[in-house]
């Protein structure tokens, strides 16, 4: 919509942090793009942007202006979906900040069902682990939000809420391999690859071991759990994730998963949610409607 270009175009900028990256992307020059936000700064008598030997950042005033931005552009994103639905055609686009076990397999499966029933929907997927996850609801650079124990939910409107025991991962062949559920002394005995302290699956290992007389002493470390999982695979050592983000069919992808017996580790919680008090876009809604209705039949829920 032509009247919203100028609130669109104080979003990517503020976005990206650089008058020339935003007009890249929102394929205009940079000189153009800069005359325009100049206007309105006049016409508002304020600053928007700080300009910074690097790019730019918001004034004091811009972050006012930010959040009335945002809520008129999702407020469109909502019509237009809510039109589209009169047509019989489901349009609009769904963004989704969510942390990386989300990734490899859960909502690849739901966006791709989603997407059959509904092609002109378009999707954005955000890394944000813990903390940052609620931010970008708050920002509105997310529409819905899966997290794994995240850190604070003040503005977080909990859809749902599902039980996720730390699982071990490892080859076919390890020596724990044929156990069932596995004591976490016992998985100690070995080496283990461990994610950094900002994720869900350190922070409870590490509960567990204060409350023990056990340590971790992790032989790898990483932010980034498809390269711990692999690198379990290269030298047989354990990794360890949540199960939704482990294939159905683990077996099948040359490992095995065994859960952390639950006196040791007890279990996390992914939540799923929205930013508190917004309406949704229809396209966003249900899809929602769909995630919340394969959590609650796969996963045990509070």
């Amino acid at each position: 919509m032509k009247h919203l270009l100028p609130l669109r175009y104080i979003d990517v900028i503020a976005r990206s942090g650089s008058i020339r990256k935003a007009a890249d992307s929102l394929a205009i020059t940079s000189t153009a793009l800069n005359r325009r936000i100049l206007a309105m700064e006049e016409e508002l008598g304020v600053p928007i942007f700080e300009r910074l030997p690097r790019g730019v950042r918001l004034s004091a005033a811009g972050e006012i202006l930010i959040h009335h931005v945002r809520n008129q552009l999702s407020d469109m994103e909502r019509v237009k979906s809510q039109i589209s639905d009169l047509t019989g055609e489901r349009r609009g686009h769904v963004s989704i900040a969510c942390s990386q076990a989300l990734l490899p397999f859960f909502l690849p499966n739901q966006i791709a069902q989603y997407r059959r029933a509904h092609p002109a929907v378009t999707f954005e997927v955000l890394v944000r682990d813990r903390a940052a996850a609620e931010q970008a609801l708050v920002d509105m650079s997310a529409d819905l939000a899966l997290v794994f124990e995240p850190l604070r939910l003040m503005d977080f409107q909990i859809l749902q809420r599902v039980r996720q025991p730390v699982h071990a991962l490892m080859r076919p062949n390890h020596p724990l391999a044929q156990a069932g559920t596995l004591r976490l002394r016992d998985c100690l005995r070995y080496p283990v690859a461990l994610p950094t302290s900002q994720y869900g699956v350190r922070h409870l290992l590490e509960l567990a071991v204060q409350r023990s007389s056990l340590t971790l002493q992790p032989v790898v470390e990483s932010d980034s759990f498809e390269f711990l999982r692999s690198h379990a695979l290269e030298e047989d050592i354990l990794a360890f994730q949540i199960p939704i983000g482990l294939p159905i069919d683990t077996e099948g992808s040359g490992m095995v998963s065994r859960p952390l017996d639950v006196r040791d580790v007890p279990p996390g919680v992914l939540y799923f949610g929205q930013l508190r008090g917004r309406i949704l876009p229809v396209a966003v809604s249900r899809f929602a409607s769909q995630v919340l209705e394969t959590l609650t039949l796969r996963f045990e829920t509070d």
